[in-house]
């Protein structure tokens, strides 16, 4: 596929900001420019001031994880598209890329299998306490603790879109009992997919282990829904820190109501951190942001991106179009 060139008879700009843009197995990079566009690297933060000689020559943008702002929009008068590189949109200024006539699409589905392999692991990691046991190793000691098999337990999803749906379909395969809660699930289509329909505090009061899978910033697992676990449940977020108050959560694990947190996501990183306190070290597992990071999801989120901007620049409609273009 070639794309035309622009109307001053270059080649169509391309701006890339996401760090992990085409360092997976496939040259999606190679692959734009191969089709007439010259894509150019820009800062990962998008700082105003680093981006702006690009911007002002920019067509299209396949942008990270960075705020895209109404500013950033209007010191690229020839931008055509924002291609989110990932799922979520709540960093673009949805609003101000409509009125200015870009298109904003995102890339649904390209991490789905990454994180629910990772919630799946971050729950063995901790019924069978796999970093206690590493460091235990690495300091000569003998002690070995007593876990749990995931097949005899049950596991409560909390959200029930693509990813929680993607960890009950790898639960089933160990043989655990899947609840489910979604506000927006329908009960038949919880049983078509192996798993439970339930309300948030029935799930809490029925599982042996919570997966947190939910959209939003709105804290699910607060002191009261704490207190309806059963001891020594165990508790995964690969989703959001801000679905936990995660005060709460060190006080239950210290209280026994809690018996292991394990985390991709962690909200209050600093020195006085509660879940990062010494006591709980033996409690707590934690992943640096990594559910995405693997090569399949990498070349997933940049094949989308690609897709739309070779769409764009060829005059059709992208798929996953999350604003339309045009005045508001």
């Amino acid at each position: 596929m070639t794309v035309p060139p622009a109307p001053d008879g270059t080649r169509p700009v391309v701006l890339a900001t996401s760090r992990s843009f085409s360092s997976g197995d496939a040259d999606l990079r190679g692959e734009l420019e191969a089709a007439g566009c010259d894509v150019r690297p820009g800062a990962p933060d998008h700082d105003p001031d680093a981006l702006a000689p690009l911007l002002a020559e920019a067509v299209c943008w396949i942008a990270g994880t960075a705020p895209v702002t109404a500013a950033h929009l209007d010191a690229a008068p020839r931008l055509r598209l924002v291609a989110r590189y990932g799922v979520g949109v709540d960093a673009v200024d949805l609003a101000a890329a409509q009125a200015r006539g870009v298109l904003v699409t995102n890339t649904p589905g390209a991490n789905t299998g990454a994180v629910a392999d990772l919630a799946v692991a971050l729950a063995l990691a901790a019924l069978r306490d796999v970093v206690p046991g590493d460091r235990g190793v690495r300091t000569r000691s003998s002690r070995v603790t007593r876990g749990r098999e995931l097949g005899s337990l049950t596991v409560g999803v909390v959200g029930f879109g693509r990813i929680g749906q993607a960890v009950a379909a790898r639960l089933t395969g160990f043989g655990s009992r899947v609840l489910a809660y979604d506000p927006f699930l329908a009960a038949e289509r919880a049983t078509a997919l192996g798993a439970e329909a339930v309300g948030l505090e029935e799930l809490a009061g029925r599982s042996d282990v919570v997966t947190l899978h939910a959209p939003g910033d709105a804290v699910l697992v607060d002191t009261a829904l704490l207190e309806r676990f059963r001891p020594g449940t165990v508790l995964v977020n690969a989703a959001r820190a801000a679905l936990v108050d995660e005060r709460a959560v060190a006080d239950a694990l210290r209280a026994g109501r809690l018996g292991r947190y394990a985390a991709d996501v962690l909200d209050d990183d600093g020195p006085d951190a509660p879940l990062l306190a010494d006591d709980l070290a033996d409690r707590t597992t934690f992943t640096a942001h990594a559910g995405a990071h693997t090569v399949e999801a990498v070349d997933a989120m940049g094949r989308g991106a690609v897709d739309a901007v070779l769409a764009v620049l060829t005059g059709r409609e992208p798929a996953h179009l999350v604003t339309p273009g045009g005045p508001a």
